[in-house]
C-alpha cells in the first residue's frame, strides 16, 4: 500500500472521482461504483483488486490502516477532514469513509461467467428478480440472500443497479459478496436454468393456482422468482415456473414488501429442507 495522501483543497483533481457523488450516482458512472461506511469498506477490502481509490477521514484512517496493506501500491488512499470530504462529495459523509470501486464488465456479470460455477453442482439455491427498480428492495434482496445462504442472484435487464451507493449500504455490503448476474437474454436465461442447469423454478406470486408457502416443493437445485411490487412476475416468467407459491395474507392485505417476502420465502425453504 502506498502512503496516505493528504487532501486540503476541494479543488484537488486527485479526488475528482469522488466529486459530486450524489449527482453522479443518479446518472451512473461508467467504470466505478461508490461505497460508504466502515463495515462496507471492510467487506470491499476482501477483494482489494476491485478498489480504485479510498477516501477517509483522519479518524477512519486510524481505524482501517491495519487492513489497508492488502491494497495495491497503485491504489491511492486519500485522507481529509470530514467537512472537506463532505464538500467534495456533495453530501454529508458522517461515517468518514468513501470508496470508488471498479465496476464489473457486461461480460463479467453474464449468467455463464458470474454464476457458471453453480451449473454442475448438486445443490444450489438462486434468487431471480424481475423488475426490481427500488434500490432499498435491491439492497434487501442481497442482504437476505447472504443471511439465508443463497448461492447467487440473477437479475432481469429491467432491475436497478445493485452497485448503486444506497443499494450497497442497505445490503450491508453484500452486493459486493453475493455472486450475481444480469440476464442478457430474458426470458431465455430462465429456460436455460431449467433445461441446461437442471433447476426447478418456483414463482413467488399470488395467483388462483398458488399453493401456500409451507408447501413449497423440495428441490436440490431451485431458483425462486420474485417480481416487482407493482406488477409482480410476468406471464411468461410464471408460465416457465414448475410451481407457484404465495404467502397467505390477512383479509384486506394484498401483499408484503418484496424484500420482506424474500426473507419469508427463504426462511420457509430452509426450514422445509431441514
Amino acid at each position: 500500500m502506498a502512503d496516505p495522501i493528504l487532501i486540503t483543497s476541494m479543488d484537488d483533481e486527485r479526488v475528482a472521482v469522488f466529486r459530486d457523488v450524489r449527482d453522479a450516482d443518479l446518472r451512473g458512472r461508467d467504470k466505478f461504483f461508490m461505497a460508504e461506511s466502515e463495515m462496507v469498506i471492510r467487506r470491499l477490502l476482501r477483494t482489494p483488486q476491485r478498489m480504485h481509490a479510498l477516501f477517509l477521514s483522519h479518524g477512519k484512517y486510524a481505524l482501517l490502516k491495519d487492513d489497508l496493506p492488502a491494497l495495491a501500491d497503485t491504489t491511492p488512499v486519500y485522507v481529509a477532514e470530514v467537512g472537506l470530504m463532505t464538500q467534495i462529495a456533495g453530501f454529508h459523509i458522517h461515517r468518514g469513509v468513501l470508496a470508488a470501486g471498479t465496476r464489473p464488465t457486461r461480460n463479467e456479470v453474464s449468467l455463464d461467467v458470474a454464476l457458471g460455477h453453480l451449473k454442475d453442482i448438486d445443490q444450489c439455491t438462486l434468487l431471480v428478480a424481475q423488475g426490481f427498480t427500488n434500490v432499498d428492495n435491491m439492497g434487501g434482496l442481497f442482504r437476505n440472500a447472504a443471511a439465508f445462504g443463497v448461492d447467487g442472484i440473477l437479475l432481469d435487464p429491467t432491475c436497478c443497479d445493485p452497485l448503486y451507493r444506497k443499494a450497497i449500504r442497505v445490503s450491508m455490503g453484500h452486493t459486493l459478496s453475493v455472486p450475481y448476474a444480469i440476464s442478457q437474454s430474458w426470458p431465455d436465461d430462465l429456460i436455460r436454468l431449467k433445461q441446461a442447469w437442471g433447476m426447478q423454478l418456483v414463482g413467488a406470486e399470488i395467483t388462483d393456482q398458488a399453493r401456500p408457502l409451507w408447501k413449497i416443493p423440495k428441490g436440490e437445485k431451485q431458483a425462486i422468482l420474485f417480481g416487482s411490487e407493482s406488477d409482480g412476475l410476468s406471464t411468461e416468467a410464471l408460465n416457465l415456473c414448475d410451481a407457484i407459491c404465495a404467502i397467505p395474507m390477512a383479509q384486506g392485505v394484498p401483499s408484503l414488501n418484496v424484500a420482506v417476502s424474500t426473507a419469508v420465502f427463504l426462511y420457509e425453504r430452509n426450514r422445509n429442507e431441514s
